[in-house]
């Protein structure tokens, strides 16, 4: 199929795409990297009456050192470079480690770091991912800018904090706390396509090997990222070993989700699988803030 007949605005600053969205509100969708947005478009699933292609704004095109030695990068810097950068595998390695679990190297040489965030699909990796490192959003319109935490960002199904006038413009990784080990999981059909279910986990220690913090955030269970608060909270003080960990995947795949089943996976098997990738995850996690 074709697309609906639609209005197209390729502007090349952050300030006019802001005037297009501004003139145009609920009527306008935001093309980044299209990987998403044109077959949905082509299929008839989405028909905006106006596009605001932000592939000539070269300002949010960047991966850039933060001072707190963190990281920033722009809403259009492509994935593929995400997947690259030394300044990436430096300073948020476990992103370093997923990019390349996220579909094709076709797809991700044209998917956009910023737009998979933004298009908040409840399959794909980096909304979680953006969870789990406690990505703040920053999001502008023509007033000024404000600031959305990830936890924050993601309200349901395709849905974040977004107003139809703003655009999210950088997305900044803060820095791992010392003795912080990460891992990331997932299992789909075939390597590339969407997953049944992945996971995405930090654990901090404290000098005698305890847990002082947890994150346990999965994806493909629910309508966004789903954080496992409740076996975050039976990892909190406890020294990890086997059985802790697997009491809490036990407790994250049982308490924390609340799959459906599709022609892919079951809720039963997608249960089965988030305490299986739950376990492997804070194992390897715990064993990396350890070293």
């Amino acid at each position: 199929m074709k697309p609906a007949p639609f209005k197209y605005y390729a502007p090349t600053t952050v300030d006019e795409a802001l005037a297009r969205l501004a003139e145009h509100g609920w009527d306008a969708k935001v093309l980044a990297g299209g990987q998403s947005l044109i077959p949905m478009m082509n299929f008839r699933l989405a028909q905006p009456a106006v596009l605001v292609d932000l592939n000539n704004i070269e300002d949010l095109f960047y991966i850039e050192p933060n001072r707190d030695g963190g990281l920033r990068i722009g809403t259009m810097t492509r994935q593929n470079q995400v997947e690259r950068d030394p300044l990436v595998v430096e300073r948020a390695p476990m992103l370093h480690e997923a990019m390349p679990k996220i579909a094709y190297p076709q797809i991700r040489s044209r998917g956009t770091f910023g737009g998979s965030i933004a298009h908040a699909d409840p399959a794909s990796e980096l909304p979680a991912l953006a969870v789990a490192l406690n990505a703040q959003m920053r999001i502008l319109n023509q007033n000024g800018q404000r600031w959305v935490s990830a936890n924050e960002f993601f309200v349901d199904l395709f849905t974040t904090a977004v107003e139809p006038e703003e655009l999210l413009v950088e997305v900044v990784l803060p820095p791992m706390p010392a003795r912080t080990g990460y891992a990331f999981e997932e299992v789909s059909r075939r390597l590339g396509d969407y997953a049944m279910v992945g996971v995405a986990a930090t654990i901090t220690l404290d000098d005698n090997n305890v847990c002082q913090q947890a994150k346990l955030v999965y994806f493909s269970v629910g309508p966004g990222p789903v954080e496992a608060f409740q076996a975050e909270a039976a990892l909190q003080g406890q020294t990890l070993t086997a059985e802790a960990i697997q009491a809490a995947a036990e407790i994250a795949a049982a308490n924390d989700i609340d799959p459906t089943g599709d022609i892919h996976a079951s809720a039963a098997y997608r249960r089965h699988l988030a305490k299986v990738l739950a376990q492997r995850v804070l194992e390897k996690a715990a064993e990396r803030a350890k070293r």
